[in-house]
């Protein structure tokens, strides 16, 4: 089979069947464009051709390009490679996988960053109470930490996803839903939004059932979302890098510190497999150095 044309096939496949997000579909894209790119320098045209030593020499390739990419692009890049040629075997395009003895590169581990207690509150109250848009901002920004919602199922929300009181369903990665708990103050912070905010926004634009909308009244957008994290992250003075994700690690965190059950954080966060979760449960740096001046009979 013409290597374009199977390309087209898979990225139809993940986008139809396995029900993946645009931005997901559009990484994939970007590295198999890449792979073709190399495999018809290379003289290649036909996935017949593809052998492992082939797929082992382009990823040699890769990892030896000026600058270096990072481990996380080269592992997402043989992901990639992997899933076009899985699938091929699937559908009984080629009898044999040439990337069956594919090894993905060892990850650098990286533990999230996680905000304070004191630094989320601080940063859940920067947003005025009294300005409508700040009433919309803080609205968002307890959402996301009482739920741990990544930023991209909060501005999907739709109105009537609130409507079981004190639960949200949210639309998760290959949009598989989930129910978790909302907290008394994001659900009173959403109120206010509701009442006092919400339908003068609305009233401005084009009717939508989006929770989130703009100052225009269209749904609002990620990027629309991050500046408001980053606004209230500078107006309450916190000086470590404050991220989109960064309450939803905070989330996870305060909640293993408060002794919930990795299981139950793995549910609501939304996570496949629980080794994705259980990144949050190595001990910090600072809590081993408390334990240690406070427990070894020679700390001090």
């Amino acid at each position: 089979m013409r290597l374009d044309r199977a390309v087209d096939a898979y990225l139809r496949h993940v986008t139809i069947e396995r029900g993946l997000s645009e931005h997901t579909v559009g990484a994939y894209r970007r590295d198999l464009d890449v792979y073709l790119e190399w495999l018809t320098a290379a003289g290649i045209d036909d996935t017949t051709a593809v052998t492992g030593a082939i797929v082992s020499r382009f990823i040699t390739d890769r990892s030896s390009i000026v600058p270096p990419p990072a481990a996380t692009s080269l592992a997402r890049l043989q992901s990639s490679v992997r899933g076009l040629h899985r699938f091929l075997v699937r559908e009984g395009i080629e009898p044999e996988d040439p990337t069956s003895r594919l090894r993905p590169p060892k990850m650098p581990q990286r533990l999230p960053k996680a905000l304070t207690i004191d630094q989320v509150e601080r940063l859940l109250a920067a947003p005025s109470a009294e300005e409508p848009i700040g009433i919309r901002d803080r609205a968002l920004l307890e959402l996301l930490y009482a739920t741990g919602a990544r930023v991209s199922e909060a501005v999907g929300l739709d109105v009537d996803d609130l409507a079981h009181g004190d639960v949200l369903r949210l639309r998760g990665k290959g949009s598989k839903e989930r129910i978790v708990p909302i907290g008394s103050f994001a659900r009173d912070a959403v109120d206010a939004y509701l009442t006092r905010v919400r339908p003068a926004l609305a009233a401005k634009g084009k009717a939508s059932a989006r929770l989130f909308l703009g100052s225009r009244g269209a749904p609002l957008s990620r990027q629309s979302a991050w500046l408001v994290i980053r606004a209230a992250a500078e107006a309450s003075h916190i000086s470590s890098e404050v991220s989109p994700h960064t309450l939803r690690h905070s989330f996870a965190t305060h909640l293993l510190q408060g002794g919930a059950d990795v299981r139950v954080v793995q549910e609501l966060l939304g996570h496949a497999s629980v080794a994705t979760t259980q990144i949050y449960t190595h001990v910090s740096v600072d809590t081993l150095r408390d334990i240690y001046a406070t427990s070894h009979p020679r700390a001090r």
